[in-house]
């Protein structure tokens, strides 16, 4: 696979550097001169030059990427690139880092985007899975902000436990994918027994995550009556952006 990597900060080297240890192709686009030659980044291609610039972009050929990863530290740049990557050259697959959350409603398919990696709310995702349990933790936005992966940790008194898979009338836009038992992974079938402690991982829309979260809620668990038919959903409402500018 050819990937062409934007900025070569401690962010975009990180993502090259595992890359090439997986045998992908490489080149690195940056304007500093000085980073060229990396420690840890044999084997990857370099290209000094602005990536907002076409010129620099026809340079690079990206064309002939399969992936063009925007990971600079300034917002606007990711967006410009994205976008001139997905619409004047037509690149299947764009990712941009996201330096700023309140930026984070602007990296869509509108500029070109097609998976937004931001890093503060990922981190901050992270420290909430480590010990938020019996809550559904957002891990990371997919398909330019439309879905996301989710996870929830079934606390040992959940109402969930001991029902299997199919027993679970899940919401319609939300799909169980995997699940973490004894930090070993496991591909859920309908007869697979929920147990305490499991870690249950989602793919879903944003819009279906409160649907979600209330059907898992200890709040939802019903005093009697068949598995599967618990009831407490909570309407899911999209959330409109609060500002209309860009934040830098």
């Amino acid at each position: 696979m050819k990937v062409v990597i934007v900025g070569a900060g401690s962010v975009g080297s990180s993502i090259a550097r595992e890359l090439l240890a997986h045998k992908h192709e490489i080149l690195l686009i940056d304007l500093k001169p000085e980073v060229i030659g990396r420690s840890g980044l044999r084997g990857a291609h370099w290209l000094v030059g602005d990536a907002c610039e076409l010129s620099t972009l026809q340079g690079a050929k990206v064309e002939d990427a399969d992936v063009v990863v925007s990971a600079t530290g300034d917002d606007k740049v990711n967006l410009v690139v994205s976008l001139l990557a997905k619409t004047e050259f037509g690149v299947g697959r764009t990712v941009g880092r996201v330096n700023n959350p309140k930026n984070d409603w602007m990296f869509n398919d509108s500029w070109g985007v097609d998976v937004a990696v931001n890093t503060p709310q990922l981190m901050t995702a992270l420290v909430e899975e480590a010990v938020e349990i019996g809550d559904l933790v957002r891990l990371l936005t997919l398909q330019t902000g439309v879905s996301s992966l989710v996870e929830f940790t079934v606390p040992h008194d959940s109402h969930v436990i001991g029902l299997t898979v199919g027993d679970i009338d899940w919401p319609e836009d939300s799909t169980l994918v995997a699940i973490l038992r004894d930090h070993a992974p496991i591909t859920p079938s309908r007869d697979d027994v929920i147990d305490g402690g499991d870690e249950l991982f989602f793919v879903t829309t944003i819009a279906a995550e409160d649907e979600l979260r209330g059907l898992l809620s200890p709040e939802s668990a019903e005093p009697s009556g068949e598995p599967g038919q618990q009831e407490g959903v909570q309407a899911a409402a999209s959330q409109a952006p609060e500002d209309d500018g860009f934040e830098g």
